[in-house]
């Protein structure tokens, strides 16, 4: 199969993609839009849920033990989202697309359980078997598509395929906007049994990249997990997984609160009734459009500027928006519109996350890339888990989101002086 784009009269004609390339990019982006889905639905149901199930458990459902338990809830889910390190050995053992139909069984299967949940201790139990099924799918679709793509078509893969998790965005706030606002959250989490469908096409239409296939005796005699922090790739593993953590800190904080922040917005400028939720459900679309062109727009610029740039300028892209909207809109008199208008800019920039799809399977070989990656996004999200115990504390002692939230954008400041030790890749092929 050629791999390089072709000059033919001054016009670059790129690979053809072949029938197999197209069917599993799309099943990895569907899994990693009905994944994105899945992660904005608890958002989004988050403050009707918890005033239905926290009095049963016994507590009172105020905005401040609303916003408490919102922020342990999530850092449960969070939690789970790290325990999906596990996945990666799976993958480089047997196989990029059995791996990647597990993950999304997983989280389809207990997303749709906590429809049932009576009490916040069940819905916290489901959401931690969901998030680690969502924690391992964005390295199992992300190694897939560098590995089953040309070289001169995988870098705006990496792009597109990033782009299903926001549509995911865009697909919870046309949920909410329809079922949850006409049948509660209940019905919001029983729409995530949807993804089963998407498992058991990946297993039986979706074929292993020729690239996996090529390595995989040397695979099942790898030792992964070791190997990464060998010499090899000891310096490049805890840097990736330091850049994707302050990722996870920063546009996770903004992602969850957002809709209560829109909701609080919503009240102070005196709708009632759906409107509130409407209005949720609309920030979400912008924050999502927002992210999307921001995947598209990622690839072209690592290309022009690399790989470290690139972070360097979504990061502070994120660490300006944020204390914009949470810090500033969120305590305007009529801060509704600011706020929503800065979410664009803040999605846009939360589009980093394509970076790392593009950025880390190219600094790793075959027989250990789902690991390194799986890794990498997993390490971030316990330590989100933490920042999101202190958040939540924190919006309890302030009595206040907006400032905790703005808070975070400090990660962003940190981040940018990690970049530069960092492996630049640029230029080069994806290892064997």
């Amino acid at each position: 199969m050629t791999t390089q784009s072709v000059a033919l009269d001054g016009v670059v004609t790129r690979t053809k993609l072949t029938r197999a390339q197209i069917v599993g990019f799309w099943a990895a982006w569907s899994g990693w839009l009905l994944d994105g889905m899945d992660s904005v639905i608890y958002a989004l149901v988050l403050a009707p849920a918890l005033t239905e199930l926290l009095p049963r458990s016994g507590t009172p459902a105020t905005p401040a033990n609303i916003g408490f338990a919102g922020s342990v809830l999530f850092a449960v889910f969070l939690a789970g989202w790290g325990c999906a390190f596990l996945w990666g050995p799976i993958a480089d053992r047997f196989g990029r697309t059995r791996a990647l139909a597990a993950t999304i069984l997983m989280y389809a299967v207990f997303t749709g359980l906590a429809a049932f949940a009576q009490s916040v201790w069940q819905l916290g139990l489901f959401r931690f078997l969901s998030g680690v099924g969502v924690g391992g799918e964005w390295a199992m679709a992300g190694t897939y598509v560098a590995e089953a793509w040309p070289e001169d078509r995988r870098k705006m893969g990496a792009g597109y395929l990033q782009t299903g998790y926001y549509f995911g965005f865009f697909a919870a706030a046309a949920l909410n906007y329809t079922i949850g606002a006409r049948y509660g959250w209940r019905a919001m989490f029983l729409c995530g049994f949807i993804p089963v469908i998407i498992a058991a096409l990946t297993l039986r239409k979706v074929q292993e990249p020729p690239r996996w296939k090529a390595h995989e005796a040397e695979a099942q005699r790898a030792h992964p997990l070791a190997e990464i922090f060998g010499p090899q790739y000891r310096k490049r593993t805890i840097v990736n997984a330091a850049l994707l953590t302050v990722a996870i800190i920063g546009l996770w904080a903004g992602a969850v609160y957002e809709p209560t922040a829109i909701t609080t917005l919503a009240k102070r400028a005196g709708m009632t009734g759906g409107m509130p939720a409407k209005m949720v459900s609309l920030g979400t679309a912008v924050l999502s459009i927002g992210t999307i062109l921001g995947c598209i727009c990622l690839p072209p610029i690592a290309e022009r500027i690399g790989r470290k740039g690139a972070v360097a300028v979504y990061f502070v892209g994120m660490m300006v928006t944020i204390p914009l909207a949470f810090g500033w809109a969120f305590y305007l008199p009529n801060g509704l519109t600011a706020f929503i208008t800065i979410l664009f800019f803040m999605g846009f920039a939360g589009g980093s996350f394509a970076a790392f799809s593009l950025w880390l399977p190219e600094q790793y070989d075959t027989r250990v890339r789902a690991t390194a990656f799986a890794f990498a996004t997993s390490v971030g999200r316990f330590v989100g888990a933490g920042v999101n115990f202190l958040l939540g504390a924190m919006v309890l002692r302030m009595g206040t989101l907006g400032t905790p939230v703005a808070l975070t954008a400090i990660a962003f400041a940190i981040g940018l002086l990690i970049v530069p030790f960092a492996v630049e890749t640029t230029g080069k092929a994806l290892p064997n």
